[in-house]
């Protein structure tokens, strides 16, 4: 009889599934593609031998968050590649802010702001192992090993989410930096959400880098996938789960979903009041995916920009804040924030020979159809003259069709929720226990429960933690499980 079902191949139900199989149980994975990942795939969707990312692209969780550094992807044959800038923010006139790794150089490159950008991620980069535990924590039982650093990352996280964001900076390129990050949260800035993320990415950008992993984000989740059969857990790809029925035998069903699908799933049986709140669970703005096949490198107008993983195309804060605020109304912005990645940098397996691949997202408003591909394109021109030659082949994923390839994604919403404040700290609703359900054994473990989306497995962890406890009554922490000796 199995012991576990986790409903979901993603990477926090992965981190759950190797979790509870280090723990000795018998577990099953299930997923509806054919291929394990979720939102951390790797396929050829543009030409032959050219390896793009699905979604998730670059990686800084992958090294920082507390589950990542206990499971060690390097142990288990993954190269994470980090790149010397891990994010560039261009703006008109062939110039541009530079994350380097290297605080000092990033605070160099700022100007007069470079001072105000060193006070600001200081701090937070020399302790920024807690304040990652303090981020990647449950929402209701934050880390007490370091208060100071607790408070000095709220206050930053307060300032830049208030009226008084712009008073630390002078000129252009640092408040743009920041407002560029601030937007992975598709939220209209200054708002608490976007700036927290942008402080912890931020932080992470001068500490560990942006990584990229060789061949691929598919990488990530193959290691994952290969423990859990490693332990005798069993994958089941190809199998959409209609039912909680399928799982009788189970004891414990932990879901690596959306709210809308465990909805779906196990209607009939969730309490009334519980089902409604999960129905009036909040889903935000979205993206259309744009993936290039290019002859050569992006030819930026910025120095330093061709040595950056991560390149955040929008404009200055002024731009970026109006673009997020119209799709946050509805609206598709006439210039919109283009999230863009070059693996190339670093990784020369994702194309042929003098070839490149190009990863870009567009902010759309929720469920759009539209296919944005030109405004991309013509926001990658504003600041690379001559890219529009390069384009061997493209492929878009609009934000309707984003469910088809995860049903995660409902309208295009790549975190799985709307990151409002309120949706931050109570995700998916306001319960103690985010990841219990009322129904004993039934768990949810996505990225719609704390601390929401990225690539870290720690909504995996915390999940996998209360049912090894509730369940199964086994007391030992998943971060101890996993420092136990991998099988090679």
């Amino acid at each position: 009889m199995t012991d576990a079902v986790v409903v979901g191949s993603g990477p926090n139900g992965l981190a759950a599934a190797v979790i509870l199989a280090r723990a000795g149980l018998e577990v099953e994975v299930h997923e509806a593609a054919d291929t394990v990942g979720g939102g951390c795939r790797t396929a050829e969707l543009t030409l032959p031998g050219y390896h793009h990312d699905v979604c998730a692209g670059a990686h800084p969780m992958a090294l920082a968050s507390p589950f990542f550094r206990a499971f060690d992807l390097a142990a288990h044959g993954v190269e994470m590649l980090v790149p010397e800038v891990s994010y560039a923010h261009p703006l008109d006139g062939g110039v541009a802010a530079l994350a380097w790794r290297d605080l000092e150089r990033t605070a160099a490159g700022l100007g007069r702001d470079g001072g105000a950008w060193r006070r600001l991620f200081g701090p937070i980069v020399r302790r920024w192992e807690a304040a990652v535990d303090l981020a990647m924590s449950d929402m209701r039982h934050p880390p007490l090993g370091d208060p100071l650093t607790a408070v000095r990352f709220g206050r930053r996280v307060l300032e830049q989410a208030s009226p008084l964001w712009n008073l630390r900076f002078r000129d252009e390129l640092a408040p743009a930096l920041f407002t560029g990050v601030s937007a992975h949260a598709i939220v209209a800035p200054p708002a608490f959400s976007a700036s927290g993320v942008a402080m912890l990415l931020g932080a992470l950008a001068h500490a560990g880098g942006w990584p990229v992993a060789r061949g691929g984000s598919q990488a990530i989740v193959d290691a994952l996938a290969a423990e859990v059969e490693a332990r005798g857990g069993r994958i089941v790809t190809g199998h959409r789960v209609d039912s909680l029925d399928e799982f009788r035998g189970a004891r414990t069903v932990l879901f690596d979903t959306a709210p809308a699908e465990l909805l779906r799933v196990a209607d009939a049986r969730l309490p009334r009041r519980y089902a409604r709140s999960l129905g009036r669970y909040r889903y935000g703005g979205a993206a259309c995916k744009v993936d290039f096949a290019l002859s050569g490198p992006v030819p930026w107008q910025a120095s330093g920009c061709e040595r950056a993983g991560t390149l955040h195309l929008v404009g200055t804060r002024a731009e970026a804040a109006a673009a997020e605020k119209a799709v946050a109304a509805g609206r598709f912005a006439e210039r919109p924030y283009v999230l863009t990645i070059q693996p190339g940098v670093v990784d020369s397996t994702r194309a042929p020979e003098g070839g490149h691949t190009l990863y870009t997202y567009a902010h759309v408003p929720h469920g759009s159809t539209r296919d944005v591909s030109d405004a991309v394109i013509a926001q990658i021109e504003r600041f690379a003259p001559g890219f529009r030659d390069l384009i061997l082949a493209t492929h878009v994923r609009t934000a309707s069709a984003m469910p088809a390839y995860n049903a995660n994604y409902v309208g295009g919403d790549i975190s799985a929720g709307a990151m409002t404040l309120r949706q931050t700290v109570f995700r998916p609703t306001p319960r103690w226990n985010p990841y219990a359900t009322p129904l004993r054994g039934v768990y949810l473990c996505s990225s719609a429960t704390s601390p929401g989306p990225g690539v870290h497995g720690m909504s995996g962890l915390h999940a996998a933690h209360h049912t090894l406890r509730t369940d199964f009554g086994i007391p030992t922490h998943p971060l101890d499980l996993l420092r136990s000796v991998p099988i090679r």
